[in-house]
């Protein structure tokens, strides 16, 4: 099974060791798979739901990333922000010890609805629970148990419905369909933010009237998208060992997924740096109270919504109809990073929404394009889709665990008593998103 010979000479951008060979190793070139013949393209209800659902996802899961959850553990430990870096460092970690195992599960389900419908149904009942225990948790620990079940549920349901456009999408729809999810599930937060203000009162409800949204849109996509019987394809029997070994994979055979990946791990390394503490940053720097922040984060969010659109669906449409998707993400990164430290001395709310919209237009851009280019070089895509969408995840679940303790270091970095140095922290969040979208340059396969 094993083939100790690398396609393509050059570093190894990833620390993993085993190789998994493609199925034909004469289908190489230069060290990435020949593209698979071109999918048909799929219609306007695929993809209005698929955006819709995205979108829910996103309102139910990072409502709590934005406010809710700051809002909790300010209410359980006052005083502690450092708690809030411990949480969310946990179910990250948890995430992405489990989501290549939970791809290469939902990549060999056989059944009538499918492969990837069992695994949405079943993370977004997961969710669903993971919000009435943060809503009722006694204690912080509590708290972060549910965070852990909410990163497992909505994790689960978010990741096979973006293996879902591995599945069905043609390389002409990628961009398009990209920026569109990526303006979703950008704004979903905003619109979660701006209901969870009128929450703020009532735990329950400052978590499940946002979750309510993401059941009611994934439910529309599970019953009203069409996906086929998978009680028809063939079985591929799997040991532990062998699940064990499909969380690595030889970096070099597939050189351009690696960069790809290298480049998401930078840019979600800033932007965790970015968002994990910024309600404590805002009531810092204009001297004000956590729970007065999220109206100011409410009207600040929408002013970031024309902005995070210009960035998703302009670059998205952009570089399918140019082809190109490298400098898009290039730029991507570049404008986010100006944003990130303008933010960073901004000396009042003008700045910072100035700030604030220029790195809106950054993250559209980036997490658009490089969607797009994510699925232009994935590996294996017809067999084994799932499960290189779970190892793309530890691009993202390796920042998430690790950064918000990273975070809360750089915090303490150059100051006593009960400051804090949150310019620190955004400074090294804008290296790293500039680091992301420098590295996707070194893909070879896509322009």
């Amino acid at each position: 099974m094993n083939n100790p010979t690398d396609a393509e000479p050059g570093p190894a951008p990833l620390p993993a060791v085993m190789p998994q060979p493609p199925a034909d190793p004469a289908a190489l070139v230069h060290g990435e798979e020949q593209a698979n013949p071109d999918l048909p393209k799929v219609d306007a209800r695929y993809i209005w739901f698929m955006v819709l659902a995205q979108f829910g996802v996103f309102m139910a899961f990072i409502t709590p990333l934005a406010i809710s959850l700051t809002i909790r553990v300010n209410t359980l430990a006052p005083g502690h922000p450092e708690y809030l870096g411990f949480i969310t460092g946990a179910g990250a970690l948890f995430v992405m010890l489990s989501s290549p195992f939970m791809g290469i599960w939902s990549d060999r389900t056989r059944s009538r609805i499918g492969r990837r419908r069992p695994f949405m149904i079943g993370g977004m009942l997961v969710g669903v629970l993971s919000l009435v225990v943060m809503a009722i948790a006694p204690n912080a620990v509590v708290v972060g148990l549910g965070w852990i079940l909410a990163q497992w549920g909505w994790g689960t349901t978010l990741s096979n419905l973006q293996i879902s456009t591995a599945d069905r999408l043609p390389e002409s729809q990628r961009g398009k369909v990209a920026g569109l999810t990526s303006f979703a599930t950008q704004i979903a937060p905003v619109f979660g933010v701006i209901l969870a203000q009128f929450f703020t009162g009532d735990a329950l409800l400052l978590f499940l009237v946002p979750g309510a949204v993401g059941v009611l849109f994934v439910l529309l996509f599970v019953t009203l998208v069409h996906e086929d019987d998978s009680r028809g394809l063939p079985k591929d029997p799997i040991t532990v060992v062998q699940v064990l070994a499909k969380y690595l994979y030889r970096p070099r055979r597939y050189a351009d997924f690696s960069w790809n990946w290298l480049g998401r791990f930078f840019f979600y390394t800033g932007i965790t740096l970015n968002t994990t503490y910024t309600a404590y940053f805002f009531a810092d720097r204009l001297g004000i109270t956590v729970e007065s922040v999220a109206g100011i984060m409410a009207g600040l969010s929408l002013a970031g919504i024309l902005a995070v659109t210009a960035g998703a669906i302009g670059g998205g449409f952009l570089s399918d109809r140019l082809r190109r998707r490298r400098a898009f993400v290039l730029l991507g990164g570049v404008v986010m990073a100006a944003g990130m430290v303008m933010q960073a001395f901004a000396p009042d709310l003008t700045l910072l929404i100035v700030a604030s919209l220029i790195g809106s237009v950054g993250l559209g851009l980036f997490a658009a394009v490089d969607q797009a280019l994510l699925l232009d070089v994935l590996p294996e895509r017809e067999t084994d889709a799932g499960r290189f969408m779970g190892i793309t995840g530890f691009a993202t679940s390796i920042p998430q665990s690790v950064m918000p303790l990273v975070a809360s270091g750089l915090l303490l970095v150059g100051v006593s008593g009960g400051a804090r140095n949150y310019p620190l922290v955004f400074i090294v969040g804008a290296v790293a998103v500039v680091l992301g979208g420098a590295s996707v340059l070194r893909i070879r396969s896509v322009r």
